[in-house]
C-alpha cells in the first residue's frame, strides 16, 4: 500500500527519536516530536540517520531542517500569458476554500476553468486543509456544487492524519483521541485505527469542577489528533491536554494551523489553528502539522500519481500554507486573490513568501487567453 512508502521522515522533528522493533512496529519513547519553527510546521523534509542495535534500530531526525528560516524570493509576477504556465505543467494541485469555493458558493468561473484544462489533458488534484470532512465527503461537496471530481483527486488534512499514522505503523492497540469533526473520524475507520473523541462524543460534554476533582483519561491513547473543531470546549481541552503530558510518546498531530477559513462567504472564521493553539498553550508542544505547508501530502500525492514536481504547479490563496507548500515541493506557484491574500498583503514589505505568478481568480486563465486571442 501507498500508506507503507511514507515514513514520519515526511514530518520535522526538532528532538524525536522514533524506535522499531523487529516487527516494524511502533514504540513509544518518553521523547516525543515537536517542531522548532511553528511557521514552516514541519514542511522541511529532515536528515534521517540509522543506527542498528541486535534488538531494535532507533531513526533521528536532524532538527536544521525544521529549524531554517524562509528565503526572500523575487516579486511575484502578475499572470498575463496563461497559456505559458498551463504549458509548462502536467498537473494542476488547487486548493479549494477560497480557490474553488467560498463557504457553500461556488466561485465564479470554476466549472469552466476546470473543463478548459481537463480538455488540454492536465491531471487535477484537489487538496485542502479543512479538515470537518473526508475524502468521499468533500466528493459529494463537489458534486452538489456541479463539478464532477473523483474521489481519487481529493485529498483532505483529515486523510494526511490518517495517512500519517499509517506510515509509522501506528500500534494497533494504541487509540487517537479525536479533536476535530466527521472528516478525521471517518478517515481512521477507514484506515483501521481505534479513536475516541470528536463531535458526538464529547462535543456537549461539561466538567463540573468540585474539590477534589480529577479528571480521568484513556493510558492507552498514543496520538492526539486536532482539526477544525466547531463543537471545542474546555473538556476536549483537559482531556488532549492529559493525553499528551501524561501517556508515554504520545503524539501531537494538527491537521492545519490555518489562522482562519470560510465557513460562509460574508466573512473569515477563526479557523483550526485557533483549537491547536489552545492545546498547544497547555501543553507546551509544538505538533505535527501533516497539512499543508508540510510536505508529506506533496510527496504522498508525487508518488501516487507518479508526478515529477517540476511539473506542477500549485494554485491557492494562502501564502504561509499553499504556496509556501508548493515551493516546499519544488513546484510552480500561482497565488489568486480570491480569498485570504489581498494584494496589499502580498505586495507588504515584510511579506516573504512570493509565487511565481498572482491573479484574481483562476477562472482569469479564459479570460486572460481570451484578451491575448
Amino acid at each position: 500500500m501507498l500508506f507503507s512508502k511514507f515514513s514520519a521522515a515526511a514530518v520535522s522533528s526538532s528532538s524525536a527519536t522514533l524506535f522499531l522493533n523487529p516487527q516494524n512496529r511502533f514504540n513509544f519513547a518518553k521523547k516525543t516530536p515537536s517542531i522548532a519553527n511553528p511557521l514552516l510546521c514541519n514542511s522541511l523534509r529532515p536528515i534521517v540517520e540509522w543506527s542498528f542495535s541486535k534488538r531494535n534500530c532507533s531513526r533521528k531526525m536532524d532538527a536544521s531542517a525544521s529549524s531554517r528560516t524562509v528565503s526572500p524570493r523575487a516579486s511575484a509576477e502578475q499572470l498575463k500569458d496563461p497559456d505559458q504556465l498551463i504549458d509548462s505543467v502536467e498537473t494542476f494541485i488547487f486548493d479549494c476554500d477560497g480557490v474553488i469555493w467560498k463557504g457553500d458558493k461556488l466561485i465564479d468561473g470554476v466549472p469552466e476553468t476546470l473543463d478548459m484544462l481537463r480538455s488540454k489533458g492536465k491531471r487535477l488534484v484537489f487538496v485542502t486543509n479543512n479538515s470537518t470532512k473526508s475524502r468521499k465527503q468533500y466528493g459529494k461537496k463537489f458534486e452538489t456544487l456541479g463539478l464532477n471530481v473523483n474521489e481519487e483527486e481529493i485529498f483532505a488534512s483529515s486523510f494526511a492524519a490518517a495517512a500519517y499514522l499509517k506510515s509509522i505503523d501506528f500500534p494497533k492497540d494504541k487509540k487517537v483521541y479525536v479533536v476535530g469533526e466527521d472528516g478525521i473520524l471517518k478517515e481512521l475507520e477507514l484506515a483501521g485505527i481505534q479513536y475516541l473523541g470528536g463531535r458526538y462524543e464529547d462535543g456537549e460534554k461539561k466538567i463540573e469542577l468540585k474539590p477534589g476533582y480529577m479528571m480521568e483519561h484513556d493510558e492507552n491513547v498514543g496520538a492526539v489528533v486536532v482539526g477544525f473543531d466547531r463543537y471545542f470546549n474546555y473538556y476536549k481541552i483537559q482531556y488532549a491536554t492529559l493525553c499528551i503530558r501524561e501517556n508515554p510518546g504520545c503524539l501531537f498531530i494538527a491537521t492545519n494551523r490555518d489562522a482562519v477559513t470560510h465557513l460562509t462567504d460574508a466573512q473569515e472564521w477563526a479557523g483550526g489553528g485557533s483549537m491547536v493553539g489552545a492545546i498547544g498553550g497547555s501543553t507546551q508542544r509544538e505538533p505535527l502539522v501533516v497539512g499543508k505547508p508540510s510536505t508529506f501530502m506533496m510527496d504522498y500525492l508525487a508518488n501516487k500519481f507518479n508526478i515529477s514536481k517540476s511539473q506542477i504547479c500549485m494554485v491557492g490563496d494562502r501564502l504561509d500554507t499553499d504556496i509556501l507548500f508548493g515551493q516546499n515541493g519544488g513546484c510552480k506557484t500561482l497565488l489568486v486573490l480570491s480569498g485570504v491574500t489581498s494584494l496589499s498583503m502580498l505586495q507588504n514589505p515584510n511579506n516573504a513568501i512570493q509565487p511565481d505568478f498572482y491573479t484574481n481568480k483562476i477562472s482569469d486563465f479564459l479570460s486572460l487567453k481570451a484578451a491575448t486571442v
